[in-house]
This record gives C-alpha cells, structure tokens and sequence, in this order.
C-alpha cells in the first residue's frame, strides 16, 4: 500500500481495523507464496473490505497510520 486512498473530505481520520488472520484462511495462491509463515494482520475498512496484509500488528498500525487512517484492533 504504496499510495495513500482517497476517502473524501470527512474532516476527520477514517478507522480501519486490524486482525490477525490465519493463512490457511486465505485464498491458494496466497499461501503459496507464504511458506513457513502461519499467520498475517490484515486491515480493513469500515465496510469489511482488506485493505492489506502485512507481517505483523504493529506495522499494520504503521502503515494505516502513514495513510492517514486511525487503527483499532479487532479481537
């Protein structure tokens, strides 16, 4: 996530969620990719959506927080 996402002028900083998510619950072709690795933390909007994934939780409070976003975790 290399490019900040333009959510419209809202006056305030959107919340995104961050979850941990097992990779044996993500689609074949990500798990491929990710031998040895047994979980990831995802970030997601307000709507569901994933926005991301990344190594660990506090990075993806980094990179939510670099998007201007405001991160809350999700148990």
């Amino acid at each position: 996530m290399n490019t900040k996402f333009d959510f419209g002028d809202k006056g305030e900083q959107p919340i995104v969620y961050v979850r941990e998510v097992a990779v044996q619950d993500l689609p074949k072709e990500l798990q491929a990719e990710l031998a040895g690795v047994d979980h990831l933390y995802a970030v997601h909007d307000s709507d569901g959506e994933r926005l991301a994934l990344v190594k660990d939780r506090k990075l993806a409070f980094v990179l939510a927080r670099q998007n201007d976003l405001e991160p809350v975790s999700v148990h």
